[in-house]
């Protein structure tokens, strides 16, 4: 007898659940995926012990008729395809047909379904992938699936399941994820007796992210409105034109998170982890925030279908783009220039008054996730293995606060919903009280009072107070000119009297000779002299003597660790960065009211005063309102 063998479709249908079915949040991934694609506006989710008891998703879709419902428990059975070529433009968000019975095969299902066309509606009863019952009776049109048990049959995949908050986290992060895409639609998340989303329908996305973010974090960020542009794609055969579009939310530089969970990326309607939208977003960025920090960003890429493969992944989170190259340009170039014309300023933070740890500034939505009590999982069989019960959340939804500097972050959560339209700020409120948006093209109108340590400038504005930090401000300033020259091919040089002799590594010998033209184009005049030794004649202008040796070493070291992972580009502003940075303006170095007004206006002309090369904020602003609120004025 051979060793090969057919498995049977019970072995199959877990195989494909493995792949498909991680953990509970997959179950409502799936389930949302299809309530949309079957045109749903109303989906309610209900969970029980972070989804291993119960997970329910109904909605009011066109549902199935009798038969389908049975057919949809097949492999591979799907309405969504009919013909390979149709897998080149896929527009819904499922489309193998292997969900419900990947799901089915590792737990107790419950599809009730009814379609419009028919006057009742079938009732599917599946346990372990098997058919216990199929019957007819009368419901409203949509569909009801419940998932009971998840992995009863199979428990040493329920051994790797965290606990049941954590799991529960993460079906609140899809939920959430889904809401924020689909805003004309309603969203409600229960788990157990205690209502955790409830967003209805509303016209814009900003509406959106005030429901479910609050009003604290709509104001930090800026929208990106709609960027399309039509830009041409070479394949190998022809060049053609194609459509790509662009719209959401990013935060200014002045928001550092410390991790990408604040980070919502959809292409085409659907939530993706993709590395190249990643890498375009950290590009977006690259020299106007450190490089270990992320922002916050919801962003909605949308192209034509045949641009964009999603059967990747089983479990559809990951795509192939087809011309990888003009997306991540795209997206990089539109939230640059986005951040740009925008200027957001850094606000000094308000002091409050001392709060009792129970009045954290947490979110009812955190809370209410922190404070579920979670009942033991009743055995469900002597297959049953142990529980386990860490708790380390995965990733954070969202944070209650944008500031860096305020209080600790929440693990996840997001603002309760208190209205369905942003509020208005513009009423019969005092000339202070409200303001426009943060912006530093105001630095062009500050006049300055004088300086702290002989350090930081002190000026005054139409909408507050200012402290500018001279050396990152002269640092900024210095960078972008250094970037025109080079790019104009006109650096400023300065010749040394005496070449300086620079002993190096054998490893800086091979970065020098592979740098050394790019060295050229920076200002420095250099020849190698002698084994391991670089003379050193001529530097860019600026640039003290006593600097010049640590500068060269400190490009050769961008070189060695960054030459083979970035773009020249890149290398170039890192090199830009570091010559600013030593002929900048230092700290403690008194300036006078002429030089300090050279300094804003200076700072004021260049593109980006957000941040200086490396990521630190320039500029902080202690606006009126502050002021006024600081004095119990208002």
């Amino acid at each position: 007898m051979g060793r090969i063998r057919v498995l049977s479709d019970t072995v199959a249908n877990k195989i494909a659940a493995g792949e498909v079915v991680e953990r509970p949040a997959s179950v409502v991934k799936e389930l949302i995926e299809n309530s949309l694609d079957a045109g749903a506006t109303d989906l309610r989710i209900e969970v029980d012990s972070g989804g291993r008891r119960l997970i329910r998703v109904a909605d009011n879709g066109s549902g199935m008729l009798r038969d389908d419902a049975l057919l949809a428990f097949e492999r591979h059975a799907t309405s969504k395809l009919s013909d390979v070529k149709d897998l080149l433009s896929i527009a819904t968000l499922g489309f193998r047909g292997e969900a419900l019975p990947s799901i089915a095969s590792v737990s107790r299902l419950l599809l009730e379904t009814r379609a419009a066309e028919e006057t009742t509606g079938a009732a599917v009863e599946i346990a372990g992938g098997k058919i216990l019952r199929c019957d007819e009776f009368s419901r409203p049109t949509g569909t009801t699936i419940t998932v009971r048990d998840l992995f009863y049959n199979v428990p040493a995949r329920k051994k790797f399941l965290r606990s049941d908050q954590t799991e529960l986290a993460h079906i609140a992060s899809l939920a959430t994820h889904y809401s924020l895409a689909h805003p004309k639609k309603s969203f409600q998340l229960r788990h157990g007796s205690s209502q955790l989303l409830d967003v209805t329908p509303v016209e814009t996305l900003q509406e959106r992210v005030y429901q479910v973010f609050g009003n604290q974090v709509l104001e930090e960020l800026i929208d990106l409105d709609y960027v399309e542009r039509e830009l041409e794609v070479v394949d190998a055969e022809d060049r053609t034109m194609r459509v790509f579009a662009l719209r959401g939310f990013v935060s200014g530089p002045q928001v550092q998170k410390m991790n990408r969970n604040s980070i919502f990326l959809f292409v085409n309607g659907r939530l993706i982890r993709d590395r190249l939208l990643l890498h375009a977003l950290s590009s977006a960025y690259h020299n106007l925030m450190p490089p270990a920090c992320y922002p916050f960003a919801l962003l909605f890429v949308d192209c034509d279908c045949e641009e964009v493969d999603v059967n990747v992944h089983p479990s559809k989170t990951e795509v192939r783009f087809r011309h990888g190259s003009v997306v991540h340009d795209f997206v990089r170039d539109a939230i640059r220039d986005r951040l740009i014309a925008a200027r957001p300023a850094s606000s000094i933070p308000v002091p409050t008054q001392p709060q009792a740890a129970a009045d954290l500034p947490f979110s009812d939505f955190t809370q209410r996730i922190e404070n579920q009590r979670f009942e033991p999982m009743p055995s469900i069989g002597p297959e049953t293995g142990p529980e386990r019960m860490e708790d380390l959340p995965v990733y954070t939804l969202h944070t209650t606060t944008l500031n860096p500097s305020a209080a600790p972050e929440p693990r996840f959560g997001f603002e309760p919903v208190r209205s369905t339209s942003v509020p208005d700020t513009h009423g019969p409120l005092a000339q202070h009280t409200t303001e426009a948006p943060q912006s530093l093209s105001a630095l062009s109108d500050l006049r300055p009072l004088g300086q702290i340590h002989d350090s930081f400038i002190i000026a005054a504005g139409r909408d507050g107070l200012w402290i500018i930090d001279q050396h990152v401000a002269h640092e900024r300033i210095l960078f972008e000119k250094v970037l025109r020259q080079q790019a104009e091919g006109r650096v400023e040089r300065q010749q040394l009297l005496m070449p300086i002799l620079l002993e190096v590594t054998a490893g800086q010998q091979i970065e020098y000779a592979r740098i050394a033209d790019e060295l050229e184009r920076a200002g420095f005049d250099s020849e190698p002299f002698g084994n391991r030794t670089i003379a050193v004649k001529g530097a860019p202008a600026g640039v003290g003597p006593a600097d010049i040796e640590r500068l060269v070493f400190e490009i050769l070291e961008i070189a060695e660790s960054e030459l083979r992972k970035v773009s020249l580009d890149d290398l170039r502003r890192a090199m830009a960065a570091s010559i600013a940075c030593r002929a900048a303006i230092k700290i403690n170095m008194r300036l006078d009211h002429t030089k300090m007004e050279w300094l804003l206006n200076e700072l004021a002309a260049t593109d980006c005063p957000m941040s200086c090369p490396h990521g630190r904020p320039i500029a902080l602003r202690y606006s009126t309102r502050d002021i006024l609120k600081s004095f119990h004025r208002i």
